[in-house]
């Protein structure tokens, strides 16, 4: 199922696949073992979890997951495609790098030294700066990499508002090259 989802992905058909069931079933073992396919078919599998005790702590799967995804960058970096990725994040993302990376710290390996970002901004404007800057990071990716990028999101029934408005938005823009997925 997932393996002609990721296909029909690939060939330009938008869908988000939910892998269902109880608890203990291996969805997430069926998640990784899909992983390895993307792997070895050319792609990066990068995965985050949602966790109950945690939904206070807003977009805690995404940025786990875009962490894991700049250590690959950094780790491929003699990769014409990675070198490329990360010059067009630095393009688009600029000085909102610093303001990404509180949530996304790998970024910072690849950006060198950022700075902190000092300026004041009042919780909710900050969740909506966060989203944006989030959907721009997708975007950025989608369109500057050769490489197809599948996004594994654990546990999709613990997610907090804000990481759903995210997933909603990334959905609706329907980036190219990130496949996203998840399980409940």
């Amino acid at each position: 199922f997932l393996k002609d989802c990721y296909q029909r992905f690939l060939s330009g058909s938008c869908n988000f696949p939910i892998i269902t069931g109880p608890s203990g079933i291996g969805k997430t073992l069926l998640a990784t073992r899909f992983g390895d396919h993307v792997s070895h078919s050319g792609g990066v599998f990068i995965s985050g979890k949602f966790d109950q005790h945690h939904q206070a702590t807003p977009f805690m799967a995404i940025t786990h997951a875009f962490n894991e995804y700049c250590s690959f960058l950094v780790a491929n970096t003699e990769c014409s495609n990675a070198t490329s990725v990360v010059s067009s994040l630095r393009d688009s993302l600029g000085n909102d790098a610093g303001y990404l990376a509180k949530v996304i710290p790998n970024l910072s390996l690849f950006f060198g030294d950022i700075g902190e970002y000092n300026g004041h901004v009042e919780c909710v404007n900050a969740q909506k700066r966060l989203q944006y800057l989030l959907c721009r990071f997708v975007e950025t990716v989608s369109t500057s990499s050769k490489t197809p990028v599948a996004l594994f999101l654990d546990d999709l029934q613990w997610a907090d508002p804000a990481s759903i408005a995210v997933i909603r938005l990334l959905l609706l823009s329907k980036p190219s090259r990130f496949f996203i997925f998840g399980s409940y």
